[in-house]
């Protein structure tokens, strides 16, 4: 049973970091938060959950049979990750490549403690309850002093280095070009690493200068025990709320402009460009097949196709699959039979994911994997993790990796200049 109180927030309470600040103590720390984007489909403005009560950890063989059965067992909130590589346990597939961070592939844990931001309240949901514990943490979190963001001291000794050059990036382009031709996919998403070795970070202050950055709807801070994500995810893959499962895929993007006028004529550029809005239209009839498979009869609708969303660093390029499901419907089979998500393979999903192994150099870990949570009814909701930097303190090993979508009108030139300008927030939240 968990023990249940709300409370009102005052103005200026800056609760956020106050929350975030005293989390980093605990070994198990998710933290979710929106920046404020209004948002048709959530419930919360930010989440945190800390310190484990109990958890699952395992590696992609009988993953989501394990979190299956750990999630019906606990019915209870759950907090944690899905790797990309648990590809290999809905395709039976493999991941041979390279992998600097040691990531477990799967992992949730059943917080102790979770608190939940919603306009000027606060819920505390507390598992155990003991004596006046309660209190006496909320207080201890409100008497948190705030220091703000932080310079990351060990800036000028981080080397960042790219996994590919730019010219195998060109003849890994030419060989997905053959690829398309000939048939076996029409998109895939190939993605390239960023890396810097022998390198310590402050985790907390690399994730503030990235969430100040970006102000992304979908940040997220996440800690167990060595290893951490720090994301400024603009993507959810995929939440539930009662019957209704809705995916919002990104594929297009664009780069801002500090002029007001070049900055609406690089949007306007981006809603009318052909071929960006061949590439989500692909991927939302991808989607829109992965739904089916868990959907009630004639439910998947997509109320949003290709619309254009400004966020600080980018232009976002969205659509919206909705569908309904039935009462009895286990979440964790909703996100099995979707996972992983069309806008990180290509179309046909399981050749473009085959290929993405071929020809990429590094697995991708829990990049273009997915951070949430599920609700005790059942419920759940998911954010796709790009414009994210992965972290192994013990390895001293920092990870980011960036894509884009490849086509048969795409050129290797301008997918390129993609990457970079998605790997710039990142870079400079570590070089700030």
């Amino acid at each position: 049973m968990r023990t249940y109180k709300k409370i009102p927030l005052e103005s200026g309470h800056c609760i956020k970091e106050k929350l975030l600040q005293w989390s980093t103590q605990f070994r198990e720390v998710v933290w979710l938060d929106s920046n404020n984007h209004q948002q048709q489909y959530s419930n919360y403005d930010a989440v945190l959950a800390v310190d484990a009560f109990t958890m699952i950890q395992t590696d992609s063989f009988e993953a989501f049979d394990k979190l299956k059965e750990y999630q019906a067992l606990t019915k209870d909130w759950l907090f944690g990750y899905l790797s990309y590589d648990l590809k290999n346990d809905t395709e039976h597939l493999k991941s041979k490549n390279f992998d600097g961070l040691n990531f477990p592939e799967l992992y949730f844990f059943q917080p102790k403690k979770v608190f939940l931001l919603k306009e000027n309240t606060i819920e505390l949901h507390y598992l155990n309850f003991v004596d006046d514990e309660l209190e006496h943490d909320y207080n201890e979190i409100i008497q948190q002093k705030i220091s703000g963001v932080q310079t990351n001291k060990n800036k000028d000794s981080i080397k960042i280095k790219l996994r590919m050059t730019k010219d195998s990036y060109f003849e890994k382009f030419k060989a997905i070009h053959k690829h398309i031709l000939r048939g076996d996919i029409y998109e895939v998403n190939f993605c390239q690493e960023f890396y810097a070795e022998q390198t310590k970070i402050d985790p907390l202050s690399v994730y503030q200068n990235l969430n100040t950055i970006s102000n992304p709807p979908f940040a997220t801070f996440l800690k167990l025990d060595d290893k951490y994500v720090l994301s400024a995810s603009p993507e959810r893959y995929l939440c539930k709320n009662e019957t209704t499962v809705v995916s919002q895929p990104i594929k297009g993007t664009a780069k801002r402009s500090k002029n007001t006028e070049k900055d609406a004529q690089l949007k306007y550029n981006l809603e009318h460009d052909i071929k960006e809005r061949s590439e989500n239209i692909m991927i939302v009839d991808l989607v829109r097949n992965d739904l089916s498979k868990t959907a009630t009869k004639g439910s998947v609708k997509v109320p949003e196709l290709c619309k254009v969303y400004s966020f600080d660093q980018v232009h976002q390029m969205i659509s919206t699959v909705t569908s309904e499901v039935e009462h009895t419907k286990s979440p964790v089979e909703i996100i099995r039979t979707t996972y992983p998500m069309g806008s990180m393979t290509g179309a046909p999903k399981v050749s473009a994911m085959k290929i993405i192994e071929q020809l990429e150099i590094t697995k991708r870990s829990l990049y273009s994997g997915a951070v949430g949570y599920f609700t005790p009814d059942n419920d759940f909701d998911f954010n796709v993790i790009i414009r994210s930097i992965l972290y192994n303190e013990t390895n001293q090993y920092v990870s980011y990796s960036v894509g884009g979508a490849i086509t048969a009108k795409a050129n290797a030139e301008a997918e390129y200049q993609e990457c970079l300008i998605k790997a710039k927030a990142m870079r400079e939240a570590l070089l700030s």
